[in-house]
């Protein structure tokens, strides 16, 4: 799965908002993060283990997609409810569990980033990390 263009600038934009709000300098660098072996991932759900890192890790049936845990309305950090939806405690926002919106005030889906598993078979997620 790969990136738009769209949910490329909405992330980045994020993620500099977030730095913006926090007074503090950001540096935006591409990386390519390596979430061990794909295997960890093997039951359906949603995984936290890097949503401070920017990102959620998500098995449904065959298919694993990383799904960012940055808020598209200003940046904050969302979490993961019990019934695998999202919610950002900034401003409210709430999102399905595929990362649309279905409460605002976001209005943009949060991003799925692109993911591949290497030839170890660990999951690579490509991601604008600070």
């Amino acid at each position: 799965m790969s990136m738009n263009r769209r949910q490329f600038i909405v992330l980045s934009a994020a993620t500099l908002a977030a730095g913006c709000a926090a007074n503090q300098p950001v540096h935006l660098q591409p990386a390519a993060i390596d979430a061990g072996p794909a295997s960890d991932f093997a039951a359906d759900g949603v995984y936290s283990k890097f949503s401070k890192q920017g990102f959620f890790v998500i098995r449904k049936g065959t298919s694993l997609t990383a799904l960012s845990s940055i808020c598209t309305h200003r940046g904050c950090k969302v979490n993961v409810e019990a019934d695998n939806s999202f919610y950002c405690p900034c401003h409210g926002s709430s999102f399905d569990p595929a990362g649309r919106v279905t409460y605002g005030p976001a209005i943009y889906a949060l991003p799925v980033l692109p993911t591949s598993v290497d030839s170890r078979g660990h999951l690579i997620i490509r991601a604008t990390v600070i």
